[in-house]
Parts: structure tokens; C-alpha cells; sequence
């Protein structure tokens, strides 16, 4: 068996996904066990679904921490200071005792303004940093949503999973998931390398020998969005990628095509 063909063909997908039959599961589980490259691929694309699904950990403020520590260790320095500043004439005695509770509402009323500031300051950066955490939850909540959705689209029987096999030597490879009755097409990107900034890449169906625009899209190394969303056909002999100008709205360059998967439809 070509294991680097067998992993090309999206079975690791359709295995992670859950799309793959009985049969195709317990062949593709007893192969792991005979090439550790297969398990290794099969761990690749895991890891990349569960970034998607975790866009960005959530970090505490930098030094956050360390201002609070700080903070009590002046706050005790100072409760010392004073301390010592209140013995360091024994044999001082104040002309009435008003003036001595006096200073001492004084000292009390500058200390409960110094708590008050510091808790005002800490609650404020604490308030900031939940508002940043909820806005990044419901970022996750909506990516899983989306993910959610497009993972049950990608289970019905009417789907059907388009391989598209390289044609260059970087063989870039994809897989087309198409539903035909509600003509919804999702790309999920295997191996494509980053193209320049000034170039991108288009997704095309065939309809009778002729080319319809499914929509351009991007790929980084350091972003890389394993699930795209294209635009519907309703009709497709065959699914085609091919480099373009960035924006192109005119034919493919059949020159620049990368890959492509006939369907069965």
C-alpha cells in the first residue's frame, strides 16, 4: 500500500469528522497500527481542529499578579512606618487628648482613602479583564455554533466528499464537501502552501465543461483555517483550484490549476 496516497485521500478527515462507514473505520484503525506516519497525520489534524475550535487561550493581564503583591508590600511597610513613627518620642506627651484622636482620625481616614483607591484600581483592571474573557467566550461560542453546524451538514447522506488530488509538483491537495440539495460547499484544506500577497486561491465547479466561480480564499501558515465555507452550485461535474490574481473576477488560468477532484454525482 502507498500510505502517502492512502493519506492524501481524506480518509484521516472523514475518519476525525465522524463521515467515515463501518468498514472504512476499522480499516483505517488497523492500519494505524501497521504505519506510525498514519497516527502522526491523524494527530496533525486533530491538533489544527482543536486550534480552530480554541482561537486564542485565555491569558490574565501581564504583571496583574504582581502589582497585587506589590501593592500589600507597601501598604505593610507603611502600616509599620507608622507604627514606629507614633513611639519615637516616649516621653512626648500631647497638650489634649482631642489632638490625639484628632491625628488618629486623620491617620484612620488616610488609610480607608488608600484601601478604597486600591480597591477601585484593582476592581477596574479585574472588570476590563471579565469583559475581555466574555467577548472571547462568545467568540468560541459562536466558532463552535458555526463548527457545529457545518460538522452535522457535513453527516447527511446527501453530502457528498469530493477528493482533489494535486496537480503540481507541491501537491496541493484539498477535499470538497457538497450538498447537492441544498447546494451548500465547504472546503476543508489539506496542503496548500501561502501564496504571495498579490495572489490567491479560487475555487471553481465544472457544469458542462464550464467554469463557475465558488469563491477565492487564503491560506496561512500562521492562521490556518481548516473548514472554509464557499459559495453554492446546485450543479458540479467537478471541483477545480487554481492560483489567481488577488480579486479575480475574470476565467481561471488553467495554467496556475493545483488541484482537482471529479465528483460522482
Amino acid at each position: 500500500m502507498n500510505i502517502k496516497e492512502y493519506i492524501s485521500s481524506g480518509v484521516i478527515e472523514s475518519y476525525v469528522l465522524g463521515l467515515a462507514s463501518d468498514q472504512e473505520r476499522t480499516e483505517f484503525e488497523a492500519l494505524c497500527r501497521q504505519y506510525p506516519e498514519l497516527v502522526a497525520a491523524r494527530n496533525e489534524f486533530e491538533l489544527e481542529l482543536e486550534k480552530q475550535l480554541n482561537p486564542a487561550a485565555i491569558a490574565p493581564v501581564p504583571g496583574l499578579k504582581q502589582k497585587i503583591l506589590e501593592n500589600l508590600r507597601q501598604q505593610k511597610e507603611e502600616s509599620d512606618a507608622k507604627l514606629i513613627s507614633l513611639d519615637e518620642h516616649p516621653t512626648r506627651r500631647y497638650g489634649s487628648p482631642l489632638r490625639w484622636v484628632a491625628a488618629a482620625s486623620v491617620i484612620l481616614l488616610l488609610g480607608a482613602a488608600w484601601y478604597a483607591y486600591q480597591f477601585y484600581t484593582q476592581n477596574k483592571e479585574l472588570r476590563h479583564t471579565n469583559e475581555e474573557l466574555q467577548a472571547r467566550i462568545r467568540a468560541i461560542d459562536s466558532s463552535m455554533n458555526k463548527l457545529v453546524e457545518e460538522n452535522e451538514m457535513m453527516k447527511n447522506p446527501n453530502v457528498a466528499v469530493v477528493n482533489m488530488v494535486g496537480t503540481t509538483p507541491a501537491r496541493a491537495s484539498a477535499s470538497v464537501y457538497w450538498d447537492s440539495t441544498s447546494q451548500d460547499v465547504f472546503l476543508v484544506v489539506k496542503n496548500m502552501p501561502q501564496l504571495p500577497s498579490d495572489k490567491q486561491y479560487q475555487l471553481w465547479a465544472l457544469i458542462n465543461g464550464q467554469p463557475k466561480d465558488l469563491g477565492l480564499f487564503d491560506v496561512k501558515n500562521d492562521e490556518k483555517r481548516l473548514i472554509l465555507k464557499m459559495n453554492n452550485t446546485q450543479k458540479a461535474e467537478a471541483f477545480a483550484i487554481t492560483v489567481e490574481a488577488r480579486g479575480n473576477t475574470g476565467p481561471p488560468s488553467l495554467d496556475n490549476l493545483q488541484s482537482m477532484g471529479k465528483t460522482t454525482l
